[in-house]
């Protein structure tokens, strides 16, 4: 598909924004050297001359003790750590985090450090430990005094200089980064190899006081310290000066050049080493460093991404992008790329083919915006921050991490996904414990009496539930409305024959499910607006993981108290608030951890798939003729109608058929999807 947004997790752009600039950043510093003549010194001059920013600026000092980054065998050079910007950005695209770990994964290293500390203790004594207490101070955010430094422990300049090269992922940064590794198991008492991970003992990032990060430096293992020993500040000053003329004349985050009118330091040392410096570009220096991790309580990384360019992928921090002047719909970085877009070969690939088809999607904006949400002009607009979003509302734990850029650390304790203790442990006799947030209770209590109707739009289910027009739980309730919906307006529509509402039982084939299986306690409000109707939902995808497959458990509506059943899976009786007329029914939910046409068993009710992509997966080319063959109903969802398009291409390609023409889902997530190189909503 030449459109991935939608499809494509959001973190891999964050990252692929990141490393773009630090790309960038790395080869300019190391053109003018780490000194602060030469590049640096000409930038002084232009930056005063720049307007200013309103918003604080912060320069954070983050130094990293536990977490290392591992290199496969198929990383290449490029930017930063030794992963290529293909990778990333090329022709074809990862679409999931997980679709990077045969070339870089993240490794907890803090097993080994303590090993390591144990043993330089004996040495050391009391000097080593006064190192480590700095270390502990500093990542909770308290300013304190630098620590003595042993000679092995300084920075000589050489040092630095090797660390700049690697950084600009040059060809003889990937040589010194290999001589390092093998230099690396004598100094680490035989521990280390080729294949050790990567230490990054030190990350500098420069925000404004709403979270938008403006640029970033990273120091790897050997520039600022052994890992495990104290990242030390007194050396950074040039670096950390260098990162701030960049960020002012070439903002990562949106906006154009500017100066911000005041600058706080998270670290004491570095604070006083820059109260000369800074006051050179125009820039007032806070008069104390700044003691806790943002300046507001409510601090967050924002979610807005620079944009990138459709054809050659340089990002506008670059580059300035316009959209095509005649659909709109596409980002370039200027006539050259447009041109070569317009006449890419075969025909029904160029922008020529596509532009008509594309301004008649963007037609379909204010369409998809209408919403009757208190926040619906926030969240359907360009600039939409979710970060900022389901920060401010306290929406950063159970489900809701879900739908942020957070990712649980390396040797963080979590549940594995889908698995029987797991459940147990969360469910804890309330269906909508992880939909909760920080604050008051999300969701009210069940109504007493089953719906007289059929909803068909979200106010009549909001006002049926008793939720506020200003309650974010759409944004998680999409899935098991949009079923409801099938079930209770498409398929009588479509297939009346089926007789579907009159069923007293249904199973549901959710196929490549992923995202929904994760957040599976939603449909428990499947019960509570069909109250008459056993449900059986199976998930099916090869993306589940293979620890679950073949689990079965059961959700019933009555008694809190949680079973595990032998050779059956787990049985989960959960409360609902309310005594259910006319008997009681059970969610039976089962996972097949594999592709849909391998799938053995009776044939569903009903198909259903979310955001499902037929062009991205080849497993579709035999998963749709088996989905023809079962003569059921099958319905699927897509995040934009570019997608719908390319489906219904897929669609003929494998079974000769098409796809109904698609019309906007009344019950879809009003969270938009921001795409990184086009508009389209």
């Amino acid at each position: 598909m030449e459109f991935v947004s939608g499809y494509r997790d959001e973190f891999l752009d964050f990252a692929a924004l990141l490393f773009g600039w630090f790309r960038k950043f790395a080869a300019e510093r190391g053109a003018a050297g780490s000194s602060l003549e030469g590049r640096w010194r000409q930038l002084e001059a232009q930056i005063r001359r720049l307007p200013q920013d309103p918003a604080l600026w912060v320069l954070h000092v983050l130094p990293n003790r536990s977490v290392g980054i591992s290199l496969g065998q198929g990383a290449e050079p490029g930017p930063g750590l030794g992963l290529g910007a293909a990778r990333f950005l090329g022709d074809e695209p990862p679409l999931h985090l997980r679709d990077l770990s045969p070339y870089v994964s993240f490794v907890s290293l803090e097993e080994g450090e303590e090993e390591e500390e144990g043993e330089e203790e004996e040495e050391n004594g009391e000097e080593e430990g006064a190192g480590l207490e700095k270390v502990d101070r500093e990542e909770a955010g308290e300013p304190v005094p630098a620590s003595r430094e042993s000679p092995q422990e300084a920075n000589p300049p050489r040092e630095t200089e090797e660390a700049a090269q690697l950084a600009g992922g040059g060809e003889d940064g990937c040589r010194e980064d290999k001589a390092e590794d093998e230099a690396g198991p004598e100094r680490r008492k035989g521990r280390r190899s080729e294949a050790a991970p990567l230490h990054l003992s030190c990350l500098l990032l420069v925000t404004d006081e709403h979270g938008t990060i403006l640029g970033i430096d990273l120091l790897m293992d050997g520039t600022q310290g052994s890992a495990g020993k104290a990242s030390g500040t007194e050396n950074l000053a040039p670096r950390a000066y260098a990162l701030l003329c960049h960020s002012m004349a070439c903002p990562m985050g949106s906006g154009d050049p500017r100066k911000p009118r005041q600058l706080t330091v998270g670290d004491a040392q570095l604070h006083r080493d820059l109260q000369s410096l800074v006051p050179r570009l125009g820039v007032k220096l806070a008069k104390a460093p700044m003691r806790t991790w943002g300046p507001r309580p409510g601090f967050t990384f924002a979610s807005l991404r620079a944009r990138t360019c459709h054809v050659c992928h340089r990002h506008s921090f670059e580059v300035k992008l316009t959209p095509c002047p005649q659909c709109s719909a596409v980002l370039y970085c200027g006539e050259a790329c447009l041109r070569a877009d317009w006449r890419r070969c075969p025909d029904d690939v160029s922008h020529r083919f596509w532009c008509p088809r594309l301004a008649t999607f963007m037609e379909r904006a204010g369409e998809l915006a209408t919403l009757p949400f208190t926040y619906a002009a926030e969240v359907t607009s360009e600039t939409f921050n979710k970060e900022a979003f389901l920060a401010s509302r306290g929406l950063t734990r159970g489900y809701w991490t879900q739908l942020s850029m957070l990712i649980p650390g390396p040797g963080t304790p979590r549940h594995p996904r889908g698995s029987a203790p797991a459940l147990s442990l969360l469910l804890s006799g309330d269906p909508y414990q992880l939909l909760q947030g920080d604050g008051p209770a999300l969701m009210p209590p069940v109504p007493p009496d089953p719906p007289r109707g059929l909803f068909g739009s979200w106010q009549d289910y909001y006002t049926w539930r008793g939720l506020g027009l200003d309650s974010p739980m759409a944004v998680l309730l999409t899935y098991p409305l949009t079923v409801y919906y099938v079930i209770t307006h498409l398929v009588p529509q479509s297939f009346p024959e089926l007789n579907i509402q009159n069923k007293q039982s249904l199973k549901i084939h959710v196929v490549e499910a992923g995202k929904e299986f994760d957040l599976v306690m939603v449909f428990w409000e499947l019960l509570v607006l069909l109250p008459h109707v056993a449900l059986e939902l199976q998930f099916v995808g090869d993306g589940l993981p293979l620890d679950s497959d073949q689990q079965h458990f059961t959700l019933q509506r009555d008694g809190p108290e949680v079973s595990v059943r032998p050779g059956s899976g787990v049985s989960a009786r959960l409360s609902s608030s309310t005594k259910e007329k006319g008997g009681r029914r059970d969610l039976q939910i089962k996972v097949s951890a594999r592709p849909y046409h391998l799938l053995q068993g009776p044939k569903p009710d009903l198909v259903i798939g979310f955001n499902s992509g037929f062009g991205l997966k080849d497993t579709w080319l035999s998963s749709l003729p088996r989905l023809q063959s079962l003569r059921v109903p099958a319905f699927f969802t897509e995040s934009s109608e570019y997608g719908c398009v390319m489906d219904d291409q897929t669609m003929a390609v494998a079974t000769g058929g098409g796809t109904s023409p698609p019309r906007p889902n009344p019950f879809r997530s009003p969270f938009r999807l921001r795409a990184a190189d086009n508009c389209m909503p």
